[in-house]
């Protein structure tokens, strides 16, 4: 297998650190992440809210380039934030909201969101992490996306980081999977027949003017059309830079793994979407602390599903030099929690002050 290249992408919240309110200052923060010597201003971008940051790293051969640019850009924003007066936050929802909505960012296509779906662009206090791995081309891109949609459940099971939202546990795991479900278009992907399928679907839903645009597919994973890449976005962003280090290096697996089996001949795995929503909705609903569903559904413990998953992208994690690195982190995650078991924890010991102290902390950590 030859070692392909990936990029991620993170989401963060500016939180005010008196009351861990979302704060309208991205502008402030991206101006003063600027002056930082390290930070390409192409790194730092603008999101929906302007309580929401973006980073983007360059593109990255190993993982550990990944969690040094994470960690580079974390460090960046996160000083910026204090220049401003507020707290960078690696949580994919916020916690607590205030009654007046945030802002949008000024923004012609933030605008027209905002004029399509009101309540839906105020309720977008939501933060995830995407990953970008390389494929040859769009048939080939297509190929992966068949072959990845039965394993994104388990994966944002592991990701989970948002069981909080209005001051409370919402029971979910990541609330911020149920919030994105009501776009449009969204949830795991579709199966395609090819990349004519993949294209003449697309422009049908651009054409109904329901779409937008191509960056409204919200489905959790999807050709780029910036980039020759597979874009994987079911995960929440993640407290700790080496935790998304761990996710960029499963997905990576899972895409080379699939490349693998485009190129044997291997049949593409047959999962019904109905049966691939619900597997979605229980690893949001419980993240590792309750069954997932395998690709035919049946229910089996998250540590199994995980054993699975590790199983199934093996060979492509030696074939990169990669196995080591994720498994260790991965049975950290197993013993640890995921971020959403650790936010629920903070909740009990001291409150929200505690949560808000959690993921602003934890941002930066390695």
């Amino acid at each position: 297998m030859n070692t392909i290249t990936v990029g991620v992408e993170e989401e963060y919240l500016l939180l005010d650190p008196a009351n861990g309110l979302p704060v309208a200052r991205a502008d402030e923060v991206r101006a003063a992440a600027g002056l930082v010597p390290l930070t390409d201003e192409n790194e730092v971008q603008a999101e929906l809210l302007q309580a929401q940051v973006e980073i983007a790293t360059p593109v990255c051969t190993g993982l550990h380039e990944v969690g040094g640019h994470l960690l580079r850009l974390r460090l960046a924003l996160a000083a910026a934030a204090e220049d401003a007066g507020c707290r960078l936050a690696a949580c994919a929802t916020a916690p607590h909201r205030a009654v007046a909505p945030v802002p949008v960012t000024e923004h012609a296509r933030y605008r027209a969101m905002r004029v399509q779906a009101p309540q839906l662009v105020d309720e977008q206090l939501i933060n995830g992490m995407h990953v970008h791995a390389a494929v040859p081309s769009p048939e080939v891109g297509v190929g992966v996306l068949n072959r990845i949609r039965v394993w994104l459940p388990v994966l944002g099971a592991m990701s989970a980081n948002s069981p909080l939202w209005d001051g409370r546990d919402t029971g979910f795991a990541s609330w911020r999977t149920v919030i994105f479900g009501r776009w449009p278009v969204s949830g795991p992907p579709p199966r395609f027949a090819g990349p004519s399928d993949y294209e003449h679907r697309v422009g049908r839903l651009l054409d109904s003017g329901v779409v937008r645009d191509t960056g409204q597919l919200y489905w959790q994973a999807r050709l780029s059309q910036r980039y020759p890449t597979v874009e994987v976005r079911c995960p929440d962003v993640q407290l700790r830079a080496d935790e998304a280090v761990m996710l960029a290096g499963i997905v990576r697996g899972l895409v080379a793994t699939a490349i693998d089996d485009i190129g044997k001949g291997v049949p593409e795995p047959d999962c019904p979407p109905e049966l691939l929503q619900a597997a979605n909705w229980q690893a949001a609903r419980h993240g590792l602390n309750g069954a997932l569903l395998d690709p035919v559904g049946t229910r089996l413990s998250a540590g199994d599903m995980v054993a699975r998953l590790l199983d199934h992208i093996g060979p492509a994690l030696d074939a990169a030099g990669d196995t080591r690195q994720v498994t260790s982190l991965v049975h950290r995650l197993l013993q640890q929690g995921t971020p959403a078991d650790r936010q629920r924890q903070a909740l009990a010991r001291g409150g929200m002050a505690e949560v808000t102290a959690l993921i602003t902390a934890e941002t930066t950590s390695s």
